[in-house]
């Protein structure tokens, strides 16, 4: 019995020494980001700025690897399945709340099946239509989609993404019809918008703000109930004509679950460095977006509540995909 006990405590003790040695060694190679969504919108360009910042933090490179598709289900599923190693960290959004709800066929639970890291930013999406457009304001664009339903294309990144469900809410809160073309992202979407192709948008401000500002595309409102410090000459949608209209998009880091804590605390203390730093911040802010420095656990709780926030916005809505 004694002898027994001395093993056991032999062996815990090995353990203990060999998960110190692992943990204080990590990473002792590349990383990998996945990003569900193709090269342009702000999915990546969120990824590459962190892949950047980070990676001279923890001594190693990290890649970005972009796995478009099923508003990022596809990602989702690859990096549900990865060892729980730390070296395959997942950029997420919104539609990680959103998919299981939505989509009938998901693998993945968004809460159990991974190990939250940290929340990276928030960021308001913005109604665009391009600059040849016949429309200089909201008001005109939704006489015209009264009298012609059906007849606007407003694309989005995808289903279920933030980009998709303002639309949806432009949609019930203005009482038009317009018709919703998906795209694998807001850089396979944006070409198609800036030649006329589609006639409206409302994609994360990030992703939109330096096209406005050449004057490529109109803008007609952020979705936010206050206006963006990075572009404060832009309404509200709710000033610009559409009552009690509020909405964000938001953008994190998880990982497979099961992950070491001392290695969610390695990643979440250099995440936290790169939020923090003015240089980082001055970049996201110039873009439209707020960097959101947290804890693991804080960023646990947010998903477990956005979860279920738009779970019953899309019962309601009836956005269910077979």
């Amino acid at each position: 019995m004694q002898s027994w006990t001395i093993k056991k405590v032999i062996a815990a003790a090995s353990l203990t020494v060999v998960g110190g040695i692992a943990s204080a060694a990590y990473p002792d190679r590349p990383i990998t980001m996945v990003v569900g969504f193709s090269p342009g919108g702000t999915a990546d360009s969120t990824a590459r700025i962190l892949a950047e910042s980070m990676g001279p933090l923890l001594g190693q490179s990290i890649i970005v690897d972009n796995k478009a598709g099923a508003n990022g289900n596809i990602a989702t599923s690859f990096v549900a399945r990865a060892a729980p190693d730390g070296y395959t960290l997942f950029v997420t959004s919104i539609g990680h709340a959103v998919n299981p709800a939505m989509y009938k066929n998901v693998t993945y639970d968004p809460i159990k099946d991974f190990t939250p890291i940290g929340q990276v930013l928030t960021a308001p999406n913005i109604m665009v239509v391009p600059k040849s457009s016949p429309f200089n304001n909201v008001k005109e664009l939704i006489d015209y989609a009264k009298k012609n339903p059906g007849m606007l294309n407003v694309a989005s990144s995808g289903v279920g993404t933030s980009v998709h469900l303002s639309a949806e809410l432009f949609k019930q809160l203005a009482d038009v019809d317009v018709t919703h073309v998906p795209y694998k992202g807001t850089g396979t979407a944006m070409p198609d918008l800036l030649a006329g192709t589609t006639q409206l948008m409302f994609p994360n401000l990030p992703s939109a703000l330096p096209h406005v500002k050449r004057g490529d595309l109109k803008a007609f409102g952020v979705t936010t109930k206050q206006r963006s410090s990075a572009a404060d000459d832009i309404p509200t949608l709710a000033e610009a004509g559409v009552p009690n209209y509020d909405m964000s998009t938001w953008y994190g880091m998880i990982g497979p679950a099961g992950m070491s804590k001392d290695v969610v605390a390695r990643l979440n203390e250099a995440l936290q460095k790169v939020l923090n730093d003015p240089s980082v911040r001055a970049r996201m802010n110039s873009q439209g977006a707020d960097p959101a420095p947290g804890s693991p656990e804080e960023f646990g709780a947010f998903i477990e509540q956005e979860t279920g926030k738009w779970a019953r916005l899309v019962k309601e809505s009836k956005l269910e995909i077979n």
